[in-house]
């Protein structure tokens, strides 16, 4: 890979896209009152998951907004990615204690937020932002593996909407994906892309990109599933 794409890799990986995913994120328009308030509500199911359920979970799947635990087709709990401390415990009763840094305003770049950063297993990182915006996200995620153990030993799937997978070849979603959708990364030597697999928050500053969950390849296999990343940002700061 060339070096442009290795670092877009590692800046994705550290799950802290200054600025454009998050202080700058602005609500989407949401179909009805009932989807405002659940999204600027905690679910209810997601502050507190009985113990028995929350063994039964198979799946964790990132969506452009929120966390979504599955057992089979069932789901157990979701969690807005609003609702910081709520997505960092409820995977921590699922997958354990995680690791743990800290990230002072700055240390990343000028442009870089303050955050604690919780990952599980080397699988699931997920970056809890120290001001968050009042109208975006709190919390910045990155899905590093397909599976990962849970606190009880049991492997639970990883994956993205529609089904999406670290690992997964996306050949056909990158060419088929609009020009918006989707972002070249890499070279005539080495095929890297950014492919959006779900709309997310809209941001009304001029290049934020189009923003939402995607997926990093390298070629066209999947290697970081990602919310929010954002396609096409040529902003800087």
């Amino acid at each position: 890979m060339t070096p442009r794409t290795l670092l877009v890799l590692g800046t994705a990986a550290l799950a802290v896209l200054a600025g454009v995913t998050s202080a700058d994120l602005a609500r989407g328009s949401l179909p009805d009152d009932r989807a405002v308030a659940a999204e600027l509500t905690p679910s209810p199911s997601a502050t507190w998951v009985p113990s028995g359920k929350l063994k039964r979970v198979d799946t964790i799947e990132l969506d452009a907004e929120a966390i979504t635990l599955r057992d089979g087709r069932r789901t157990v709990a979701v969690a807005s990615m609003r609702d910081a401390g709520t997505t960092v415990r409820l995977l921590t009763r699922l997958l354990g204690s995680p690791s743990r840094s800290q990230t002072p305003e700055g240390s990343g770049g000028r442009c870089y937020p303050a955050t604690t950063t919780s990952t599980w297993g080397g699988a699931v990182r997920v970056a809890a932002l120290a001001t968050p915006s009042a109208l975006g996200n709190s919390v910045e995620v990155r899905v590093l593996r397909d599976e990962v153990r849970t606190r009880a030993g049991d492997l639970v799937e990883l994956q993205g909407p529609h089904g999406v997978q670290v690992g997964d070849d996306v050949e056909d979603r990158i060419r088929h994906a609009d020009a918006d959708d989707r972002e070249s990364l890499g070279s005539e030597d080495a095929e890297a892309w950014q492919v959006l697999l779900e709309d997310g928050w809209s941001s009304d500053h001029r290049g934020a990109g189009r923003n939402g969950v995607s997926a990093l390849t390298d070629g066209t296999t999947v290697t970081v599933i990602g919310s929010p990343m954002p396609v096409h940002a040529t902003r800087g700061c």
